[in-house]
C-alpha cells in the first residue's frame, strides 16, 4: 500500500482495526484521547464494539470480560491512567488471557502534565499492579514502528496468552510522519480451548479466574507464567542496531530518546569518533543478551532516557561491572535535543573513564553545574 501521512494516535487505532481488533474500551486522557476519538468513529462504521467508559477502572474491567471470550480487545491511555488500570492488568496476567494496552506516557508522578515522558518504564516493564508477572512491553520510536508494533501487539497476546503492553512518549503519538498501513484483516475469532464463548452444552464448562485458594495452585501457576516467560525471553526479542561493528562507545536508548540519540551518533561518526547505537524494540523482555556480549568488546556504555535512568538499570544488569555505564536524562516532559547526547558523547570520548558505582549520581552532578 502507499505511504500516507499519518498522525501516531491515529496511525495507532487504524492499525489496530486492520489487526482485527473486534472490541475498544477506554476512557480520555492526553495525549493519547485521539486513540479512543478515532476508534469511536471507525470501529461502528465496521460493526465493532466501542464502549467510551466511566473510567479507567471500568475500561480495564471491560477488556478483562472480553479477553475471556477469545476477541481481539485492547485499551489504551496515559501514565496516571495506566496507574489506575494496574489491578485489572494483573487479574488479566493471573486469567491467562491476551490483552492488549497501549500507553502514551506523560511527565509526572501525580497528574504531572501532558508532555512527553518515558518514567513508566518500570512500572511496564517490571509488572506493575500485584504478584509474579511479566507483561510482553513494545517500545516504537516512530509512527512506522508503532503502526507494525500494534499489529504484531495483538499476535503476540494470543500466541502467549499474555498482556502486551506498548508504551511510547506522546512525542510519537502526537506527531505526523508518512507511513504504510498494512491490509486490513478480517475479524476473525479463533476457536481457542480456553475461552468462554457460550456454548453452553456442546462441551464442558469453563471457568476463567486468577483466585487460587490453594497456595500450591497458585504456585502451579506461578511456575506456569514463569516457564512461558522463559520461552518468551528466548523467542521475542527485538532490537535495533546502528553502527556497532566497530563502535567503541554504545548509546543505549529506547523510543524517542533512542530517535535523538541516532541523530547525534551520526554526527558524532561524521567526526569520527566510533560510537553506535543499541535501540530496544522489545524493553520486555529486554534485550540483556546483546549487551552482555557488547561488553566483552566496547570501552563505555552511555544509557539516555526520558525519565532519571529506569531502563539504566537493566543496562548495569547486563553490562555486570565489566565496562563503564554513564547516564544521560531528562525529566518530567523534558525532551533532549540531539546536541545534549553529542556533549556527552564528546565528554566520554575525551576522558578516561572508571566504572561508576552510581552513574545517575554523577548525571546529577553535571546537570547541577549545567
Amino acid at each position: 500500500m502507499p505511504k500516507e501521512l499519518w498522525k501516531g494516535n491515529e496511525a495507532i487505532a487504524e492499525a489496530a482495526v486492520r489487526a482485527g481488533l473486534e472490541a475498544y474500551f477506554g476512557y480520555p486522557i492526553t495525549p493519547q484521547t485521539e486513540i479512543l476519538e478515532y476508534l469511536s468513529r471507525r470501529m461502528p462504521e465496521l460493526g465493532r464494539a466501542f464502549v467510551q467508559a466511566e473510567s479507567e477502572l471500568g475500561a480495564i474491567n471491560m477488556v478483562y470480560g472480553a479477553a475471556c471470550t477469545g476477541v481481539r480487545v485492547m485499551s489504551s491511555s496515559s501514565s496516571p491512567g495506566v496507574s489506575l488500570m494496574m489491578e485489572g492488568i494483573s487479574y488479566i496476567a493471573g486469567t491467562e488471557v491476551p490483552a492488549v494496552l497501549v500507553n502514551v506516557m506523560r511527565g509526572g508522578p501525580g497528574l504531572g502534565n501532558i508532555a512527553p515522558a518515558q518514567a513508566d518504564y518500570n512500572q511496564a516493564v517490571h509488572g506493575g499492579g500485584h504478584g509474579d508477572y511479566q507483561p510482553i512491553v513494545l517500545a516504537p520510536a516512530s509512527v512506522q514502528e508503532a503502526i507494525d508494533l500494534m499489529v504484531l501487539s495483538f499476535d503476540l497476546a494470543e500466541k502467549y496468552r499474555s498482556v502486551c503492553m506498548m508504551i511510547l512518549d506522546g512525542c510519537v503519538g502526537q506527531m505526523m510522519e508518512p507511513a504504510q498501513m498494512p491490509e486490513m484483516r478480517p475479524v476473525h475469532r479463533e476457536n481457542w480451548d480456553w475461552a468462554t464463548n457460550g456454548k453452553m452444552g456442546k462441551r464442558e464448562r469453563r471457568i476463567l479466574s486468577s483466585i487460587y485458594i490453594e497456595p500450591a495452585e497458585e504456585e502451579k501457576m506461578n511456575l506456569r507464567l514463569l516457564n512461558r516467560w522463559q520461552t518468551i525471553q528466548a523467542n521475542e526479542v527485538r532490537y535495533k542496531e546502528y553502527f556497532l561493528d566497530d563502535a567503541e562507545i554504545v548509546i543505549v536508548g529506547f523510543g524517542t530518546a533512542g530517535r535523538v540519540a541516532l541523530s547525534a551518533v551520526r554526527e558524532a561518526r561524521a567526526e569520527g569518533i566510533k560510537v553506535g547505537l543499541l535501540r530496544p524494540v522489545t524493553v520486555s523482555p529486554f534485550p540483556s543478551e546483546v549487551i552482555e556480549q557488547l561488553a566483552g568488546r566496547v570501552d563505555a556504555f552511555l544509557v539516555t532516557e526520558m525519565n532519571s535512568g529506569q531502563m539504566l538499570e537493566d543496562v548495569r544488569l547486563a553490562v555486570k561491572g565489566r565496562v563503564p555505564v554513564e547516564f544521560y536524562g531528562r525529566l518530567g516532559g523534558m525532551v533532549p535535543f540531539p546536541d545534549e547526547i553529542l556533549n556527552e558523547i564528546h565528554r566520554m570520548a575525551k576522558s578516561k573513564m572508571a566504572v561508576n558505582a552510581n552513574p545517575r549520581d554523577a548525571w546529577l552532578a553535571r546537570m547541577a553545574t549545567a
